[in-house]
């Protein structure tokens, strides 16, 4: 099995690497370096269409007739000529000009795909030789070759992800944070018809929502018609390509005719079963008469100023999002926080919008979710076909104290947190069986992670050379608890097993190395081998094991992980009965909101939780700060470096 987290941190690694000996910035590298992924994505894809085509090809005078464009068209795929083709760009001679290869080979994939005219890019004559044959080396990665598993998407997103955060200070503005997305994606659900995203930036919100239905075993091009605009053209080129590497069809305009607030480039008006965007916050100078005259205003015009300009487009975009949908259409947008409670014209604008019946949850956002920004934002969420108990609620979810800490500047939702979010909309909406559904999936995760992990403990006890004989009952006692757990909550109780199991580790660790640092030399060596016959030196040995202990103690902290996301659940809903829970999550009526002015403010709502100390969460935490301030000194004492040498070089 591919280890796809570990792929794509290599293959960045490795890209990332070459980019720092060149003199290309993010900017200048993003664009050609996700061209090459297309690239071996085209080539992937050409190879497995070529041997569908094959297996039926006619045969004329002993031949088997060769493939043509045409067959390659039937199938919906595109055909690549000789020297379109990866393995030609591989074997290229030393001497070639690589860079002029591959802008051919750019070149001739345009000319047999109508969506892609004019989107690859075509500026590798201004890479070196060298760098550019070593990219090309890097994706020739054979796991790159299973085009059924979208690794090949996965690593297309992986690396727009980690570009957005280098380019982030600049003009990243077209990545929106997956955890974002898909949340946006699984709250609403999109199965069928038309989905527009008309602030598509990369196309995150289309590839999510055909992840969402091809999880359901349908394809998502047979049952979607995806329709985006992107105003920035860059932008519109990486959906475009994103498109294409996960072999979805798109409609997607760019330019001067996909500014959304004078076009719907389109004509999508009241059209929408799905309405997904990410939208810039507070744009100001848009002009008001031609946004009046562009129409999708269902509740008039926010705020104009003397000049005749929208001050605040926040709520075009809003007013914009229900505009577009059908008579049973759901939408989710992201949004700035301070657009929930906002005055003046905003708030009658919220007000008729409320009326409708048609707001179906928000959901405030904590800090951190976007790459150099550090804004809170909300979640909004449409629904025109509510059922009719729910049309004069609305669910508010305040998840600001609920996320991961992936580094001090950046935080996320992990899978279980979005699925234990997503629960909470599902009771609301009076759909237990989904709910039900999560916690038998949390009981098969949980049991599968300790059936793994007790493989894991019979090695390490083996390493451990009898100075881990306390592990032995602890390993009993887990096996014993999922052999017996016949539901979620009889499983709750590994969580503090494993963390003593941990404890139990790194002290068995600790013996067995104290033990093999006070022997001769030559005796410890002697004493690895008697454990290990591969051992050739103590030193080596111990920093094997102790590296085992670690990937054992990685993978205990990931089950523990899910185990407490499963307790975080099933003390708030039991068995699957929506209640308010203070500090989290509140259903409101459309009375008690006009009783506090017409505020979306999910806090204004739910209440404010009553601290609960939780000492793991406090170690965790002091070992994330203590990772940060070492960090932070390596930087400190790189920048004085820098500023040593400057003086040195002025002579002071």
């Amino acid at each position: 099995m591919i280890n796809i987290r570990k792929l794509e941190s290599e293959l960045w690694e490795s890209a990332d690497l070459l980019r720092q000996g060149s003199k290309l910035s993010s900017q200048e590298y993003c664009m050609p370096v996700l061209g090459l992924i297309f690239l071996r994505y085209a080539y992937s894809r050409f190879k497995y269409v070529e041997a569908e085509i094959l297996k039926d090809r006619p045969v004329r005078n002993g031949r088997v007739l060769p493939v043509e464009s045409s067959d390659f068209k039937q199938k919906s795929a595109i055909f690549l000529p000789e020297k379109a083709r990866y393995d030609y760009l591989l074997n290229l001679p030393d001497d070639a000009d690589c860079g002029k290869a591959v802008n051919e080979a750019m070149e001739l994939i345009e000319a047999e795909s109508t969506q892609l005219k004019g989107i690859l890019p075509k500026t590798y004559t201004s890479f070196r030789n060298d760098l550019l044959k070593e990219l090309l080396r890097i994706f020739n990665n054979s796991a790159l070759n299973e085009i059924n598993d979208d690794i090949l998407g996965r690593i297309y997103e992986y690396f727009l992800n980690k570009f957005a955060s280098a380019i982030a200070s600049d003009d990243g503005v077209f990545f929106t944070p997956k955890s974002l997305v898909k949340m946006i994606v699984n709250i609403i659900e999109p199965t069928h018809g038309i989905v527009l995203d008309p602030a598509c930036g990369s196309g995150g919100m289309f590839v999510s929502s055909s992840d969402f239905v091809n999880a359901e075993g349908i394809n998502a091009n047979s049952v979607m018609t995806f329709y985006g605009q992107e105003k920035v053209e860059f932008n519109a080129k990486l959906c475009i390509m994103n498109m294409a590497v996960h072999g979805l069809n798109a409609k997607i305009k760019s330019g001067d005719e996909a500014n959304s607030f004078y076009h719907d480039a389109h004509n999508l008006e009241g059209s929408c079963d799905y309405v997904m965007a990410n939208p810039p916050f507070n744009v100001d100078k848009v002009k008001a008469e031609s946004t009046q005259n562009a129409g999708r205003l269902p509740f008039g015009l926010p705020g104009v100023n003397q000049k005749k300009e929208v001050s605040n487009a926040n709520y075009l975009w809003i007013s914009y999002f229900y505009a577009y949908l059908n008579d049973t259409g759901r939408a989710g947008f992201v949004m700035a926080a301070s657009a929930t409670d906002s005055g003046n014209k905003e708030r009658e604008i919220r007000k008729q919008l409320i009326q409708t019946g048609h707001v179906d949850c928000l959901m405030s956002v904590a800090n951190n979710f976007f790459y150099k920004v550090s804004l809170p934002c909300s979640l909004w969420f449409f629904d025109k076909g509510k059922k009719e108990e729910l049309k004069d609620k609305v669910l508010f979810i305040d998840s600001r104290n609920y996320y991961t800490v992936v580094d001090r500047t950046l935080n996320e939702w992990s899978e279980w947190q979005m699925k234990n979010l997503n629960a909470i909309v599902w009771l609301y909406r009076g759909e237990k069986e989904k709910y039900t559904k999560l916690l038998q999936d949390y009981r098969t995760q949980i049991i599968n992670d300790c059936r793994e992990l007790d493989a894991e403990f019979e090695s390490v006890s083996i390493l451990l050379n009898g100075y881990g004989e306390k592990l032995k009952p602890l390993r009993v006692q887990v096996a014993d608890t999922i052999k017996n757990a016949e539901d979620i909550n009889q499983l709750l109780p590994l969580n503090d097993m494993l963390k003593k199991y941990t404890t139990e580790l790194n002290e068995s660790l600790k013996a067995l190395c104290e033990y093999g640092d006070g022997l001769e030399k030559d005796e410890a060596k002697v004493f690895a081998k008697s454990i290990d016959e591969s051992a050739t030196t103590w030193e080596r040995f111990k920093k094997s094991v102790s590296t085992r202990i670690e990937e054992v103690v990685s993978q205990i902290k990931a089950c523990r992980t899910v185990i407490k996301e499963a307790k975080w659940l099933t003390e708030k809903f039991g068995d699957g009965t929506y209640t308010d829970v203070l500090g989290l999550c509140k259903v409101a009526t459309i009375d008690e909101i006009e009783e506090k002015n017409w505020s979306l403010t999910p806090g204004a709502y739910v209440g404010v939780a009553p601290v609960e100390e939780d000492d793991e969460n406090f170690e965790e935490r002091m070992t994330e700060i203590h990772k940060e301030l070492l960090t932070l000194q390596a930087e400190a004492n790189q920048l004085m470096d820098t500023i040593s040498a400057n003086f040195e070089e002025l002579g002071i």
